[in-house]
C-alpha cells in the first residue's frame, strides 16, 4: 500500500528533525526528552536524590533524563497504559493511573517516600475535531494534578503537558490556587505549528 501524501510530509519532517538526529546521537529513546531538558534549564526541576513520578511514560525519553539527573540516590517510578522497555535506574509501572490497583502499585513502588516532582508528557488519542479534543485534554490535565495532590510532598512540583484552547486559562487560575508559582513553557523542541504547551507548577501548598 502506497503512503499518503500527508504521511510521506510527516515521515520528511521527522527525519529532517535536528532533535530526531540529536535524540539517536546521544541516544534517547525520544526527540521529547529535550523538552523536559529545555525546562530543567529554565526552571531547575531536578536534583540529585529527588524522587519523581512519570506519568505517560512510554517510549521513555522523560525518564532517561531524570534517572540521569536524580542519580543513584533518587527514585523514579515511571508509569503508562502502554509497555515500555525496561530502563536503568526507573521502575515502571503498566496500567492506567487513574484505576486503584495501578495507583497502589505506584504508591507502593514509592514506598511511602515523599514525591518531589510529577511530571507527564501525554495526550489524549486525537480525533480532529477541537470540541472532541480539548475537553479530553484538559482532562487528563485534571487527572495529573489530582494524582499529584495525593503524593506530591509540600513545596514539589508539577510538569505536564496542556494544549491551549477552550477552557485552559479557566483551569490554570484554579490551579494557581494551590500553587505558589505557575508558568506556561513552550520548549525549543516543541514543533512551533503545535498547540502543546507545558505548565510548570512549583511549590505545592499541601
Amino acid at each position: 500500500m502506497s503512503r499518503s501524501k500527508t504521511s510521506n510530509r510527516w515521515l520528511q519532517e521527522h527525519f529532517a528533525d535536528p532533535y530526531v538526529r540529536q535524540s539517536k546521537h546521544d541516544g534517547y529513546r525520544s526527540r521529547a526528552s529535550y523538552k523536559l531538558l529545555d525546562m530543567d534549564h529554565k526552571d531547575k526541576l531536578l536534583a540529585p536524590g529527588m524522587t519523581v513520578v512519570d506519568l505517560g511514560a512510554a517510549p521513555g525519553g522523560w525518564s532517561q533524563v531524570v534517572a540521569d539527573r536524580v542519580g543513584d540516590q533518587g527514585v523514579v517510578i515511571a508509569s503508562d497504559m502502554l509497555p515500555m522497555a525496561p530502563l536503568p535506574g526507573v521502575t515502571f509501572v503498566q496500567g492506567d493511573f487513574t484505576e486503584t490497583s495501578v495507583f497502589e502499585e505506584i504508591l507502593d513502588a514509592l514506598k511511602q517516600r515523599p514525591v518531589d516532582l510529577v511530571i507527564a508528557d501525554m495526550a489524549p488519542n486525537i480525533t480532529g475535531m477541537a470540541a472532541i479534543d480539548q475537553p479530553r485534554a484538559l482532562y487528563l490535565v485534571e487527572l495529573v494534578f489530582a494524582m499529584a495532590a495525593r503524593v506530591l510532598c509540600p513545596g514539589g512540583t508539577v510538569v505536564t503537558k496542556v494544549f491551549q484552547g477552550a477552557g485552559a486559562d479557566t483551569l490554570l487560575r484554579e490551579l494557581r490556587i494551590s500553587y505558589n508559582h505557575l508558568v506556561t513553557r513552550k520548549p525549543k523542541a516543541s514543533r512551533a505549528r503545535s498547540r502543546e504547551m507545558y505548565w510548570v507548577a512549583k511549590g505545592f501548598k499541601g
